[in-house]
């Protein structure tokens, strides 16, 4: 992959920097204190969160749903080490604008279930129309509204102002108000490529590797696409983690993944058309480079 040669060196430059004077200042610390328990005056309301839309059933109830502002820790306080560095990275991540990795990252902006089956072609070796694996699509659409319910606890919980909120730097997507007026921790589309990593790895635990590094650029795409701060998705993963743990003990759960196992058996077993090669190449490329 054609990545940005000096990316590393300024990196180095600034955790440098970040270690001999404290927390580097080019853009504006917009995130909130992590142990506040009122949100700071600057966060958008709570009548702006788009997760508080009505949504369908998942398989969890609120009472079994783990609960992310237990299981995590809170984002990185202002003007800590762990501030710091998420704004040296979003820094330093700018750097990849017209890059490969920057056009994946923004082909990684779709969610749902029918994004993520795309994204994983190059794993499974063909493109899967939606319409032919009904029952996967029903268990990653009622997994992806756990997600949503268990992320959303703690994104209104902290309120994290995005990267981008407060400068100018290139990001992958239109700066929206609806965008900017989400709560950033934790990532909930890195949670979702998490959890679904997780799910495909079960219904191929042949190929678990490669879906989860897949999972893995998904959710480091919204790093390099500047909406999400890393800690965002590092959390995110974890919650994902978690919440997977729990599905795994739903009856419902379990029964939809053995329909969805044969569906995906049934449909791999026909003559899909193949991945785009130079997608294939550009995913393989990413996911031998560190991020930084």
């Amino acid at each position: 992959m054609s990545r940005p040669t000096h990316a590393p060196v300024r990196l180095a430059a600034l955790l440098t920097l970040i270690l001999a004077t404290g927390p580097f200042q080019a853009l504006p610390a917009r995130s909130q204190p992590s142990g506040a328990s009122s949100p700071a005056a600057a966060a958008p309301s709570l009548e702006k969160d788009k997760l508080t839309s009505a949504a369908p059933k998942g398989y969890l109830s609120d009472e079994a749903t783990p609960n992310l502002v237990a299981i995590l820790p809170p984002p990185p306080a202002g003007h800590s080490a762990g501030e710091a560095a998420d704004r040296a990275v979003y820094n330093a991540t700018r750097a990849y604008q017209g890059s490969p990795r920057w056009a994946l990252a923004t082909n990684d902006v779709a969610d749902g279930g029918a994004a993520l089956l795309e994204d994983y072609a190059c794993v499974l070796g063909q493109r899967i129309d939606q319409t032919r694996v009904p029952d996967l699509m029903r268990l990653l659409d009622r997994a992806r509204i756990d997600v949503a319910r268990a992320t959303r606890v703690a994104k209104r919980r902290y309120r994290r102002l995005r990267p981008f909120v407060g400068n100018e730097a290139p990001i992958c997507v239109a700066r929206t108000p609806e965008l900017a007026d989400s709560f950033s921790y934790p990532s909930g589309h890195a949670g979702q490529g998490w959890a679904y990593g997780m799910i495909m790895a079960s219904l191929m635990p042949e190929k678990a590797t490669q879906f989860l590094v897949r999972s893995r650029l998904y959710g480091e795409s919204r790093v390099v696409c500047g909406v999400h701060w890393l800690s965002d998705v590092e959390a995110a993963r974890t919650g994902a983690s978690a919440l997977m743990s729990v599905l795994q003990a739903d009856p419902g759960f379990r029964a939809d993944l053995e329909r969805a196992r044969a569906d995906l058996k049934r449909a791999l077993e026909g003559e899909g058309t193949r991945p785009d090669p130079v997608i294939c190449a550009r995913e393989d490329a990413a996911a031998r480079q560190p991020l930084l």
